[in-house]
């Protein structure tokens, strides 16, 4: 296993399967807050649907389709970044992100998510690096701005929700731009 240090107190490690009972208390205490802005499959109920979550994105591990990986700060897991798709033959990718209120306004997601585009860009040869994102969720577009992201545009009424359809913006950064982040 390994760990990257993100601050003296936070890391970024592998969030696998056997993390399910940590990843559920840290979706327990965020759910409210990050369920306008992530899709529903994601947002896991139980221990079984968090252990699903983590298992799908260990099988795209696999498949070389994605990954995600946690945020733990004092040895709690507090959030974390995936790859939602990962495409090496086409050389794009779609990153993400979640936090809980507590550990916001630290610059870990911004340093997380540095740090598997880099690894993205500069080790796995990805071209484009995508961050699809509600046009209302402030937050995540200063994180795609603070990473270097250009706003590429918005596809209106992209997918559906109890309030109605909803918008998405499409936030990406190029290999040829890409700066990591202190």
């Amino acid at each position: 296993m390994f760990a990257l240090s993100l601050t003296d107190t936070a890391e970024l490690r592998p969030l696998s399967p056997w993390h399910a009972e940590e990843f559920l208390a840290n979706l327990d205490r965020c759910r409210e807050h990050i369920s306008p802005w992530v899709g529903a499959s994601f947002v896991a109920a139980d221990l079984d649907s968090a252990r699903d979550v983590l298992q799908r994105y260990a099988d795209r591990w696999a498949r070389d389709g994605g990954g995600i990986w946690g945020i733990w700060d004092d040895g709690v897991l507090v959030g974390g970044v995936l790859f939602v798709s990962f495409d090496v033959a086409q050389g794009v990718c779609e990153a993400g992100c979640w936090l809980e209120p507590a550990a916001e306004g630290r610059g870990l997601v911004t340093r997380a998510a540095g740090r598997i585009i880099d690894w993205a860009i500069r080790e796995r040869g990805i071209a484009r690096v995508e961050w699809h994102t509600n046009p209302e969720n402030a937050r995540s577009i200063a994180v795609a701005r603070r990473l270097g992201m250009s706003h590429d545009g918005t596809l209106r009424q992209r997918y559906p929700s109890p309030s109605g359809r909803v918008d998405s913006a499409i936030w990406s950064v190029l290999a040829s731009e890409w700066r990591a982040p202190a």
